[in-house]
Order: structure tokens, then sequence, then C-alpha cells
């Protein structure tokens, strides 16, 4: 099952971003974790389906809150699976 790494940058936190990951996760089924990073960023780890997984990075790019501006994505894809169980908020 394959899984991708993201770290967004832009104006991601304090903004509902990780709930609003989250939700799209489990939309689309997918496993994983998101959590805000010091430096401002916030990094995710998503595994699923290759088509469920695509489908939801096409929508969390753009920008899908008013308040939630992403500036840049650093992306890398994996075949590996982890075995996540869910989708959950790290803090």
């Amino acid at each position: 099952m394959p899984r991708k790494h993201l770290v967004f940058h832009g104006r991601v936190q304090g903004v509902g971003f990780r709930a609003t990951a989250q939700s799209l996760a489990k939309q689309h089924s997918l496993k994983g974790w998101v959590k805000n990073k010091e430096d401002g960023s916030v990094e995710l780890e998503a595994e699923g389906e290759d088509q469920a997984l695509q489908s939801f990075y096409e929508e969390i790019k753009e920008d899908p809150s008013p308040f939630i501006k992403i500036e840049t994505i650093d992306e890398q894809d994996y075949e590996e699976e982890k075995g996540h169980q869910n989708f959950k908020v790290l803090y």
C-alpha cells in the first residue's frame, strides 16, 4: 500500500489545518497522522489506496479553508506501508 510523507509550509498552524487534514483523510479511508512542527510547518503521513492518496493530496493542496494558506509542500512517496491503524492528530 503506498504512503505519502508531506510537510506543509505557509499559514498552516492555528487555522484548523490538522482537523481539516484528519477529516479529509478519513473521507478517503487513509491511515496515518498529522502534527505541528516547531518551525511553523505541519507534517503529515498518510497511507492507503493509490487513488485515495492522490485524491486526498489534490484536495488538501487546494487550500481547503479561507484561513489556510499553503505556500509550499515537501513531498516524499513510499511503496512500503507502516501499518497505521487510523488517522490521528499528534500533539
